[in-house]
């Protein structure tokens, strides 16, 4: 079976060339695109810059980048009164971002001081920031930077003292000035220029840059055909090559959607042929794209994140991914197998798939970067550097492979010079495109962590982290799963409007404090968790946006969709429950401590599996999955009582169901 080469686009960023205007604008995008991931090649492996000057630089290209390629209403074609407008937001988002790298050494010497024009550039700032948000990334996280700031002015010595009579007791602060917001938000470490734009602006780019240069150089059909070659023939064949698929793929793509419609176009309508269900089908693409995103050694731009708050070494935090990560995969591998046992279904047949060794020689070359991406991490080197080490490798390896074939279709007959040369243009050009593709893609990522900066500068501003903390205490009553719980609904609520980013920036800067300080759960586990129950709004209804991706591909109803992915990521909360209670499976311990908790974990995700679908060596008895269902409840008990009287009756329960099905195996024959 062979495939055709694949466009692995984050749909977040909805390019649409014919929107983007006349033929010298598309020219300035690919500049402008261009001179962004030049520059940040430039920063990331030959010479570092200051955080202002790189911060900068980095929002003034993807401001720009956005006013090119996203017109001011979505699906619609620039007009005449809209042109007018946008050359002003361009204009304005180049001055926001260099007006702080060419004046830095006046903007710091006056501190405190700010003169009229540093206000106005911080006001305009903000300004184009939430404008470029609602254009490429959607209108929700708009609003809630918006809120944000009226919040912050909001309060009796505050711009809108009005404002601050509406706001219940606990949420009551003084107010600040809009000269003192603007600040907050622009002319300091902490706003649009903290700690979210500076990850994106430095590990999140070259990384995405990174993923763009894979999918040119066709690594993305290398991944897909060596899943099917793995997994194609076992039961059902298709739905387990797309959980592979998707482990591999997902963080290179960055995006849960973007791995739905890259692997979902190829294992989707193969899961329906093979037996699937469309909603089945689905639901199962999205569960296992959504687990790219918490996937070593990339977790999109998670992983970066969670170093950058805990100061845990990147290398730790993939580390201590990886168990976590492998279960929820084995968790949705497992509810495809028992499916296709259930509906007695078959592998696809070996004509129809590609063959492993044929897959390898073809693109082994591919492992080599990957290989040398997870090795430099290992011994040290900083992933900024690595990231650069791994894009330049990619290129050399293409560019190696590339005039490997040209030589041998030479020495074939053909005029050896020329395929050489038509083999080094077909090689700019990819170079281009992923050098574009690479800024393109990276445009929702770093505008959302520039509003996400606005949020965290407000709640730094207003202490609002600590009242948010002091409602979280209240409501549960100080019941660690009440608190856990509410957890979940806010991150599914701020998963409707907000990339999975922005939601885990926001959440760890509200709920993070009371998770560490109050209910004792590690920093490192807490931000783990918080990252995890982020990913939720991809796959819950009633709204699950990797999910409703899958379904238009399915051709199946969106809300049936989004249910079976519901089902089949269950590991998506689990797995997270389970550290916050046994933290030594993250944070370390004694090797029969860290052996025992391995063991009833991968027993309570199996029972739960087995006991969800009522299923594993036949069928099962009502009973037997009630008894399942509770003892899975009682490995989540912190009490060694509890979890070894739950893993038995979990083994017990199913041994009776491998003798049930032999018998009835004996049965049939």
């Amino acid at each position: 079976m062979t495939h055709e080469p694949i466009k692995i686009k984050v749909p977040e960023i909805k390019i649409d060339p014919g929107h983007s205007g006349p033929r010298f604008v598309l020219w300035i995008i690919t500049l402008v695109a261009l001179a962004l991931s030049l520059f940040q090649l430039y920063s990331a492996g030959i010479q570092q810059f200051g955080l202002f000057y790189q911060r900068g630089t980095h929002l003034a290209l993807v401001l720009m980048l956005a006013f090119l390629i996203f017109p001011p209403m979505h699906g619609r074609r620039r007009g005449f009164l809209t042109w007018p407008i946008d050359i002003l937001f361009f204009a304005a988002a180049a001055y926001s971002g260099f007006y702080l790298v060419f004046y830095l050494d006046e903007i710091i010497g006056r501190a405190g001081f700010w003169n009229t024009t540093d206000i106005f550039v911080a006001c305009m700032t903000t300004v184009v920031v939430l404008e470029a948000s609602r254009r490429a990334v959607g209108l929700g996280l708009t609003i809630i930077g918006i809120i944000a700031i009226l919040y912050a002015l909001a309060g009796p010595r505050g711009a809108l003292p009005w404002l601050g009579e509406w706001l219940p007791g606990i949420l009551n602060h003084r107010g600040y000035t809009l000269e003192r917001v603007a600040a907050q938000l622009y002319l300091g470490q902490e706003g649009i220029f903290g700690l979210p734009l500076g990850v994106a602006a430095t590990f999140v780019f070259i990384f995405v840059l990174f993923g763009a240069f894979l999918e040119v150089t066709g690594a993305g059909k290398f991944f897909i055909d060596l899943a099917f070659a793995a997994t194609g023939r076992q039961r059902g064949g298709p739905a387990k090559a797309a959980v592979l698929a998707s482990a591999t793929m997902g963080s290179i793509s960055g995006s849960s959607i973007a791995n739905v419609v890259t692997t979902g176009a190829f294992t989707i309508p193969l899961m329906k042929r093979l037996g699937y269900k469309p909603a089945q089908a689905g639901g199962i693409e999205a569960a296992a794209s959504t687990g790219g995103q918490i996937m070593p050694p990339l977790m999109g731009a998670g992983a970066f994140l969670i170093a950058e708050y805990t100061r845990v070494p990147y290398i730790e935090i993939i580390k201590v991914s990886v168990f976590p990560a492998l279960l929820y995969f084995a968790t949705v591998y497992l509810f495809v197998h028992i499916i296709a046992i259930k509906q007695g279904m078959k592998g696809l047949p070996k004509s129809e798939l590609p063959v492993m060794r044929e897959v390898m020689a073809q693109g082994w070359f591919f492992l080599i970067p990957l290989i040398m991406l997870v090795y430099l991490l290992v011994i040290g080197i900083s992933p900024m550097r690595v990231g650069f080490y791994a894009v330049m490798g990619i290129i050399v390896i293409a560019a190696i492979n590339g005039a490997y074939h040209a030589i041998k279709r030479g020495l074939r007959g053909s005029n050896m010079m020329h395929e050489l040369w038509q083999t080094a243009l077909v090689g700019f050009h990819k170079l281009l495109l992923g050098l574009e593709l690479g800024a393109r893609n990276a445009i929702a990522v770093s505008i959302a962590c520039a509003v996400a900066g606005i949020v965290v500068a407000v709640v730094g501003l207003t202490g609002l982290g600590l009242k948010f903390s002091s409602m979280m205490i209240a409501f549960s009553g100080g019941n660690i799963l009440l608190a856990l719980l509410l957890v979940i609904i806010a991150s599914l609520i701020l998963g409707l409007g907000l990339p999975v980013t922005a939601s885990y920036i926001v959440l760890i800067v509200l709920v993070g404090p009371a998770l560490t300080n109050e209910f004792g759960i590690p920093l490192l586990i807490a931000h783990l968790l918080v990252f995890w129950y982020s990913q939720d709004s991809n796959v819950t209804p009633p709204v699950a946006l990797a999910a409703f991706a899958a379904a238009a591909i399915a051709g199946s109803k969106t809300m049936e969709t989004s249910v079976q992915s519901w089902k089949f990521a269950k590991g998506l909360y689990l797995i997270p429950l389970f550290m916050v209670f046994n933290p030594e499976i993250i944070t370390g311990g004694p090797l029969p401590v860290l052996l025992w908790n391995g063991a009833i974990i991968i027993a309570a995700l199996l029972a739960f599996a087995a006991s969800l679908e009522g299923y594993l060596f036949t069928w099962m008895n009502w009973w037997m999955r009630v008894i399942l269902i509770g003892a899975t409840i009682a490995i989540f008990i912190p009490h060694m009582a509890a979890e070894v009287a739950g893993g038995a009756l979990i083994l017990l329960m199913l041994a009776i169901n491998f003798i049930q099905g032999r018998s009835a195996n004996a049965k049939q024959a």
